[in-house]
């Protein structure tokens, strides 16, 4: 009875996991990759027949604003307003007494996920990348930002050797940084001991090496040898 049992056991198994399989090779079958302004993302190639109704009521987000962000969202503006409320069909404003972009859901929304975009967007451009790079966060699925500092890769630096740190990650006329934004297919933004990374998962994480390696004190040529067998190794995966 036992034998049985566990013969009956091990198909269910077998089919369950057949199952799993199928459902992950179908989602990635749905996914294509696609680069936006030399940023890699993946796009998804069926879209959904089922229609994402809004939430009763309203739903915002407000992204806040920085003083030194005032005058490059003013000068932008318009660059920021029509992909939201053209493409993502949300209503947009800045609100002058609280600081805060704010992003609304309106009536001809046709998805609520449409919010979350445009205020990962808006959030791009706060912290300092392009207007054509954050286009990517709306055209491409897979993109997310990556924030840390130069003192949680290495605590004890200080004073001049915090700027030279600082310094070996732009390199001469940003050099080194250009270098890993190709290499890597992201785009960093260096706003003083912080250092945010826009672009997808995997491509962040190798970005985020070679920052950290030059943190650390490695020299640039070394980090560029590194970088170089990892886009190898990407090139032959694909």
């Amino acid at each position: 009875m036992v034998n049985e049992k566990s013969r009956n056991q091990k198909p269910m198994e077998q089919s369950t996991g057949n199952k799993s399989s199928k459902r992950r090779h179908d989602s990635e079958s749905q996914m294509e990759v696609e680069t936006v302004n030399n940023i890699e993302g993946k796009v998804k190639t069926k879209s959904s027949s089922k229609r994402v109704k809004n939430v009763q009521g309203n739903e915002v987000r407000k992204v806040p604003v920085p003083a030194h962000r005032y005058t490059p969202l003013k000068e932008n503006w318009m660059k920021i307003f029509t992909p939201v409320v053209e493409h993502l069909q949300l209503q947009i404003r800045f609100n002058l007494k609280t600081r805060n972009v704010e992003l609304r859901t309106a009536p001809e929304t046709p998805d609520i996920a449409n919010l979350q975009k445009g205020a990962d967007f808006v959030r791009a451009f706060i912290l300092g990348f392009e207007v054509e790079d954050a286009l990517a966060l709306l055209r491409l699925d897979d993109l997310f930002i990556e924030t840390f500092e130069v003192n949680d890769v290495k605590p004890v630096i200080k004073g001049d050797h915090l700027s030279r740190a600082v310094g070996r990650l732009a390199g001469k006329g940003g050099r080194t940084k250009f270098t890993i934004e190709n290499v890597t297919k992201t785009r960093i933004v260096l706003a003083d001991t912080k250092i945010h990374i826009l672009g997808s998962f995997q491509n962040i994480q190798l970005a985020r090496r070679s920052i950290c390696n030059l943190i650390l004190g490695s020299p640039p040529v070394k980090v560029y040898g590194q970088l170089r067998n990892m886009a190898g190794r990407i090139a032959e995966r694909f």
